[in-house]
């Protein structure tokens, strides 16, 4: 399915949804204003095509969005993803074979309380369905990369803003996402050990993002390797307000991953080869919510997670500017701090990760890291939730 293209219909930071994502390492087993951009005739239209050609699979079925997206219905065995060189031989997985079960009697109970989350509908289907043995991909258009501005940084971060003026005090970051230049976050992590999956709940809203070059994130990281040695491993899930790469202020479901520490590999999407959409097996499932798997990432494709992540990280972020010389008024989660609590500031809750029994379990040592407490916040009530978020610049974050 589109999994990305699932939105947040919420007009302002009053209505939300709940989505549930789950990530399974199983190793062990638009009617929409478009956002305004310059033409870049630099980018010759060959090179654009050629690329479209790259990423846009002949469809079976194509189905109009009424928000002016275009859905192609592409054969499972012809997506974008088993291209990757190093999938050439890979057998394709329906299903995986185990499933996480739940550790404790606390965590079987935790769940139980949870309850099941409502079949995924996206705005697409109101035109139609993808018919099976096909996968949904939102097809990529000439203007996607033209407003990106380059063929190469298509489907990749964003991660060169101006250095931004020195703001005291910055503590130095203590989880494995190590703070880039423009970059903040409020976030909750697990450091140092083997983890093999994460399950979270997060509420969706649809925060401010002050320029088109900015985003605001709510995410999932799942990590191995070191951003200084350059070999940072990464799968991420989440929502995002992206305006720059998806060309509008919605909000919307996105997977990313990366083999070098977001140099040359990885992807939004299914912008590049990697992500296959739909024993014991080392792939690295996604789910949303209680529904069938989404797809996986093949453990080929990377080097330390393709054997287990040590860390985990649950949060916000947001890339800064600094338009006019101030820090950005771009909002994290709802836009309220995380000391504005249920239903007024942006949360996780019923956190667990996955063991190396295959088990899922709720942390007991969430740790916090926030770079300026006083533009985003966090704040852990309990063992597997927290509150996170802020409105950025304010009269205590100039």
């Amino acid at each position: 399915m589109a999994f990305q293209y699932v939105r947040a219909h919420s007009n302002s930071g009053s209505s939300f949804l709940l989505i549930c994502i789950m990530i399974n390492l199983l190793f062990l087993s638009r009617t929409v204003a478009p956002i305004a951009t310059k033409p870049r005739h630099s980018l010759p239209f060959s090179r654009i095509d050629d690329h479209l050609r790259t990423l846009n699979k002949p469809a079976v079925k194509t189905i109009h969005s009424p928000d002016g997206d275009i859905i192609d219905c592409v054969p499972i065995h012809q997506q974008i993803a088993l291209d990757h060189p190093k999938l050439r031989n890979h057998k394709l997985q329906m299903h995986p074979q185990t499933q996480p079960s739940y550790g404790t009697a606390e965590s079987v109970n935790r769940f139980t309380k949870m309850g099941r989350s409502n079949e995924i509908r996206q705005l697409w289907h109101e035109n139609g369905r993808c018919p099976s043995a096909t996968v949904a991909v939102r097809r990529i258009t000439a203007e996607d990369i033209r407003r990106v501005g380059s063929v190469e940084r298509f489907g990749r971060k964003f991660h060169q803003p101006p250095k931004p003026k020195p703001r005291s005090p910055k503590p130095k970051p203590r989880s494995r996402i190590v703070s880039r230049p423009g970059h903040e976050y409020a976030t909750a992590y697990l450091d140092n050990n083997e983890y093999y999956g994460t399950r979270a709940t997060i509420n969706v809203w649809n925060p401010h993002v002050q320029g088109p070059l900015e985003f605001s994130v709510a995410q999932i990281w799942l990590a191995a390797g070191s951003f200084d040695n350059g070999d940072l491993n990464t799968i991420e899930v989440g929502w995002m307000v992206h305006p720059k790469y998806y060309g509008d202020n919605n909000t919307r479901l996105f997977t990313f991953w990366t083999d070098d520490a977001y140099q040359f590999t990885g992807c939004y999407n299914h912008d590049c080869l990697g992500f296959v959409q739909d024993s014991v097996t080392r792939n690295w499932w996604l789910k949303f919510g209680n529904d069938a798997p989404m797809g996986y990432w093949p453990a080929e494709i990377f080097s330390h997670l393709s054997t287990a992540a040590t860390s985990i990280q649950w949060g916000g972020e947001i890339l800064n500017f600094e338009i006019s010389g101030q820090h950005t008024q771009t909002q994290m989660g709802s836009g309220n701090f995380a000391q504005a609590g249920s239903s007024h500031a942006s949360y996780f809750k019923n956190i667990f990760y996955v063991n190396a029994a295959n088990q899922l379990v709720f942390p007991t040592n969430l740790q916090t890291s926030v770079a300026f407490p006083n533009c985003y916040s966090i704040q852990v009530p309990n063992a597997n939730s927290f509150y996170f978020g802020g409105p950025g610049r304010n009269s205590n974050c100039p």
